[in-house]
């Protein structure tokens, strides 16, 4: 019995197939574009989606040879806080407004002004990133494409009405709509009457282990799998998927995800809101618990960005060793790492990267390090807020793309001043925890047995003497954001 899982990422669908060991059998990436048509815009075709998907899978049914016939249930997960609208045949009635996507901070204010208390009730108060000021958005906006939408569902929940032919999402994807009601877990009656909404378009929300439907015998047959009615797991989106690959699933379970974006993610085992930090308090993809997340808009995207101005997109190895070789202390640059705006702590769209301190003796080794630096620093600033929030870890795992650079790791260690846990397999990330909600849907086993934490790969121990200097340096770091905060507002900009 092996599990098929399906993560629809920013940059890429990742595809893997689990055996019931929990050992990955084989792995498939497609790339994804996005598209950038005015300031603060993200985009993506959902069909470029489902392009990827089947692309992906035919690299993973031929990567997995024999064993891909043992499927027995697959598994969801991907970018949350997406807007996809769909018309009365499914089909997409314009490109995906996405998580990073900035438009709409006007309306996350009129949300906010409706309802004073919507952050008790969601888990966070509005920001352009969510779904629902995106409606608000485009019903302003864009009136034509908001009469021709009957169906809104979140990205990874549009192959799953692909594939199964229903409208279904899980519990942690419905809250980071911001249209859920995260303590009930239901959806929020206030909430979409406030954003013009009605309970008939949105799709049913479901715990992540539950049954959501099953694969269409024409899907099945395309991908060569047996035409039995596969089942398809409700999955998570990617923060608590991401949780779930790891074991984070008990009180205090804790771990950084290091991706496109990046996560700050606590496991709590009560609905516990924090709207006044810009904490996100949203649901798990597992029945009666929680999590509180310091959610980034940057991440590993930055390093991705200066490796392409530097020429070295395709040396991204090579840029980071010969960084490391050169480290011996905090760099003398800073770098506010807000490429796309950031939501915790700041809730500032606005918000610009920026590098400070530059010399005639600066190196590209300086300015790479002070890129990776200023990821960790506003990593480090979360944490001061989740502290601030009664909310601290027991352990502190790292997982996603960016966990591969022991080099960064060392860093991070050393700027949040406590030891990293590395897992095996931890790139995969939301990947691998979507394929034990596939196991838990038809197997009846107990979420302890199936969601354990994987093998330690490697443990990074923080250097006392650099803990120092780092506390120094974030204390620098956060106040050449707020100096530079003025500046970034569009007022600023263009008068």
């Amino acid at each position: 019995m092996n599990f098929l899982a399906i993560d629809l990422g920013t940059s890429a669908v990742k595809a893997l197939v689990v055996d019931e060991r929990q050992h990955v059998l084989a792995t498939s990436t497609v790339p994804l574009s996005t598209s950038r048509l005015h300031p603060h815009w993200s985009e993506q075709d959902p069909e470029d989606w489902w392009t990827a998907v089947c692309s992906a899978i035919d690299q993973l049914r031929a990567a997995a040879g024999k064993n891909w016939q043992a499927i027995a249930a697959i598994g969801l997960s991907g970018q949350m806080h997406g807007a996809v609208l769909l018309g009365g045949d499914d089909l997409p009635v314009r490109p995906a407004i996405l998580w990073n996507d900035g438009r709409a901070h006007a309306e996350a204010a009129l949300l906010l002004e409706r309802i004073p208390g919507i952050g008790e009730i969601s888990g966070v108060p509005p920001t352009a990133s969510f779904t629902a000021p995106k409606l608000l958005w485009l019903q302003r906006h864009e009136p034509d494409t908001w009469r021709k939408t009957r169906r809104i569902v979140l990205p990874k929940d549009y192959i799953r009405l692909k594939i199964t032919g229903i409208c279904a999402t899980d519990m942690c994807d419905a809250a980071g709509s911001l249209l859920f009601d995260s303590g009930n877990r239901i959806w929020s009656k206030t909430i979409m009457a406030a954003c013009n909404t009605s309970p008939e378009m949105l799709p049913r929300a479901m715990e992540g282990a539950a049954v959501s439907g099953n694969l269409r015998a024409d899907i099945a047959s395309a991908w060569g799998l047996p035409q039995t009615g596969i089942p398809v797991a409700a999955g998570a989106g990617d923060a608590a998927a991401g949780a779930i690959g790891i074991g984070a699933i008990n009180d205090g379970d804790a771990f950084i995800s290091l991706g496109t974006s990046s996560q700050y993610f606590i496991t709590r085992n009560a609905y516990a809101p924090a709207p006044a930090s810009m904490l996100h308090t949203f649901c798990h993809g597992l029945p009666e618990r929680w999590f509180q997340m310091a959610a980034l808009l940057n991440g590993a995207s930055c390093l991705a960005w200066i490796a392409s101005v530097m020429g070295a997109a395709d040396d991204i190895e090579g840029l980071l060793q010969t960084s490391a070789d050169h480290y011996t202390a905090p760099s003398a640059l800073l770098f506010l790492p807000y490429l796309v705006g950031e939501r915790t702590p700041l809730n500032d769209p606005h918000s610009k990267g920026a590098l400070y301190g530059l010399t005639p003796g600066a190196t590209r080794s300086d300015i790479v390090q002070a890129v990776l630096e200023g990821v960790a620093f506003s990593l480090g600033h979360c944490q001061q807020v989740l502290a601030d929030a009664g909310t601290t870890p027991k352990e502190l795992a790292v997982i996603g793309g960016g966990s591969r650079s022991l080099y960064w790791m060392r860093i991070l260690a050393n700027v949040l001043g406590r030891p990293l846990t590395l897992y095996e397999g931890g790139e995969v990330g939301p990947a691998f925890g979507a394929a034990r909600l596939a196991r838990l849907a038809v197997t009846g086993e107990s979420i302890t047995a199936v969601c354990t934490p994987p093998p330690v790969k490697t443990r990074i121990e923080a250097d006392p003497a650099l803990v120092e200097q780092y506390r120094e340096r974030l204390s620098s770091f956060r106040k050449l954001y707020t100096l530079l905060a003025p500046v970034f507002q569009p007022s600023t900009l263009t008068g």
